[in-house]
């Protein structure tokens, strides 16, 4: 099997798989993307996605939450997915990357190499309502103040460029302040994520253990998916 001769940050292998760590706004994720579809010749591309967000992103529809919404989320799973929503296009848009450009990257070259698309997230839905129902208002209230801080006084603790997939450190210090800061968040954002992908990976890994598999997953899930498949996979 083809191995990538240059790795990017946030870039782990692991037997048949290369796990590829982006920025859902950052514009060198999209280069990395070509680049490793290139060289890695995946036979299934493995996306940060659940189905509704691959069916919008696909047919070009934003994501933004919708005050119907509300009953699939709860009132506090919409507004932290409405104020997110937010601040993800507002630094899109000083970086001129539209959320999720990497993604449709990904979907698109795999499409001109006849590789196959697997989708690892779960639904998002059920993220939002697990986090409406465990979120405090202080966690939440928190959250508001620091995306605040971030996109109007660019607070200098965490400062990279925004174009580029933050370094390792940069990333790995992000989560342990998530951990900390909003542990709820922490669990169901990062943690219960990584469970389902590494398992979805898992699977995929098990039922194609001779061809190449590229995931393309957001730089904060790539080493607690890493360390979840290192346990778990037996070959």
């Amino acid at each position: 099997m083809t191995k990538l001769r240059t790795k990017p940050m946030s870039t782990k292998q692991f037997h048949n798989l290369i796990l590829l760590g982006t920025s859902h706004i950052a514009r060198q994720s999209i280069v990395e993307v070509e680049r490793a579809v290139e060289t890695f010749q995946p036979a299934i591309v493995a996306l940060e996605l659940d189905k509704e967000r691959f069916l919008a992103l696909q047919h070009g529809r934003k994501g933004s939450p919708r005050l119907r919404d509300i009953r699939h989320f709860g009132v506090k799973g919409f507004l932290f997915a409405v104020l997110g929503a937010w601040a993800e296009r507002k630094l899109g848009e000083v970086v001129g990357v539209a959320p999720g450009d990497e993604m449709k990257k990904g979907i698109l070259l795999a499409k001109q190499h006849g590789a196959k698309i697997a989708l690892l997230d779960q639904p998002l839905n059920i993220t939002l309502k697990r986090i409406s129902q465990r979120l405090t208002w202080k966690e939440k209230g928190r959250f508001f103040i620091d995306i605040f801080k971030a996109v109007f006084f660019k607070e200098k603790e965490f400062l990279f460029d925004l174009r580029k997939v933050p370094e390792n450190e940069i990333v790995k210090k992000m989560v342990d302040l998530v951990r900390v800061r909003y542990p709820t968040l922490h669990e169901e954002l990062i943690v219960q994520r990584n469970r389902v992908m590494g398992g979805k990976l898992h699977a995929i890994m098990e039922n194609h253990p001779d061809v190449n598999i590229l995931a393309l997953v957001g730089a904060g899930h790539v080493d607690g998916i890493f360390d979840l498949l290192r346990k778990s996979y037996k070959h």
